[in-house]
């Protein structure tokens, strides 16, 4: 019988995309969704595809498992590339490789149980352990109670609970996670992540998800790539992407976790002193990169003058702060560099953004 090879060293990484493409047919001709994708996932971690809509974030996921063949280049997992496979392998893939969806796709005329139960059923399973497996399962995603309920009779959580129970019937190796909370609401979408991390750490999988919320990259991806009409943008661990993004496209996308100024403050910025203007507003950044954290008390005592918090928040990623700190610092006699320069050591970046006029 065709298997993965379960020997290999876990320092491997678990998938590889080498110069990965992606083309449709369409009406004019063949439309490119990938273009030469290069990826390596690790085994065991929590890796997010990011981009808008139409950047190849559901081609890519579904090369992983087949249901699209590339038409260039390789995905190789645990150093087989599965384009190579015929029909035989293909549904042993599948079973080693889970999927959860969008939309749940569940059987509305079976129950929980026998939702779960249904691909143990094709694949042959003998009863026992289907029962077995199933109540398992059911326990692991904390449905158990639920198990002879039908899919109307579930809140949108609970379905995709079910969708998860169901992709990992068969032991799978790897997870692949299209879009699994864009249909729920916010509080069900966290008790998903939840759950997700929780079978990343308890099982070892190696789960993939593609995603355009970046609250979900942030709550649960060790790393991130960043697509953008079939190319690579940006990849690398979340607390680096998120703490100093190079790409606009990156940028615009986490422009949704963060605040703009004010219109108060707005109002009341200018370029340059204004008569009756005697305080700067100093924008202070932390990437991550350093370890830094914003220690209000010892900035203030660097700057040497009044102090005032006006807007801005920290976020921690991975263990490292980030985020940005706008304060109205009161102007005694010293130059915005040479106010910046104080700060040099207390923030990864300092930049004067403005004169703040007094209301």
């Amino acid at each position: 019988m065709v298997s993965f090879n379960r020997n290999l060293s876990l320092d491997l990484p678990h998938i590889r995309l080498l110069g990965l493409g992606k083309a449709y047919q369409g009406s004019k001709g063949p439309v490119q969704a990938l273009h030469s994708i290069d990826l390596e996932i690790r085994r065991g971690e929590v890796f997010g595809i990011i981009g808008r809509s139409g950047a190849g974030k559901s081609s890519l996921i579904r090369t992983l498992n087949r249901l699209e063949k590339p038409t260039a280049g390789q995905v190789v997992i645990d150093e087989e590339d599965i384009g190579q496979f015929d029909e035989k392998q293909l549904v042993l893939l599948r079973r080693r490789v889970g999927m959860i969806f969008q939309h749940f796709n569940l059987m509305s005329a079976k129950t929980v149980w026998q939702n779960v139960a249904l691909p143990l059923k094709v694949a042959g399973v003998g009863k026992p352990e289907i029962e077995r497996k199933v109540a398992e399962l059911l326990q692991l995603v904390g449905l158990a109670e639920k198990r002879d309920a039908y899919p109307a009779q579930l809140s949108g959580g609970q379905k995709q609970r079910v969708g998860i129970a169901r992709a990992l019937v068969h032991q799978p190796e790897i997870l692949l996670c299209d879009e699994a909370t864009s249909a729920l609401d916010p509080e069900s979408t966290q008790a998903i992540l939840a759950l997700l991390r929780d079978i990343n750490k308890r099982l070892g999988l190696t789960i993939v998800l593609i995603t355009h919320e970046m609250t979900v990259i942030r709550e649960i991806c060790d790393r991130v790539v960043v697509l953008e009409r079939g190319h690579v943008v940006e990849q690398g661990p979340v607390w680096q992407v998120f703490g100093e993004p190079r790409n606009e496209v990156t940028r615009t996308l986490l422009g949704t976790l963060r605040h703009d100024l004010p219109e108060d403050l707005l109002a009341r910025l200018h370029n340059q002193p204004q008569p009756g203007v005697n305080e700067l507003l100093l924008g202070l950044h932390f990437t991550g990169a350093s370890g830094r954290e914003p220690d209000l008390l010892a900035i203030a005592q660097a700057l040497g003058t009044r102090v005032s918090l006006l807007h801005g928040g920290i976020d921690r990623i991975q263990g490292r702060a980030q985020g940005h700190l706008l304060l109205s610092v009161a102007l005694t006699g010293q130059g915005s560099g040479d106010l910046q320069e104080r700060t040099r050591t207390l923030a990864d970046k300092a930049e004067v953004l403005g004169y703040v006029a007094h209301a």
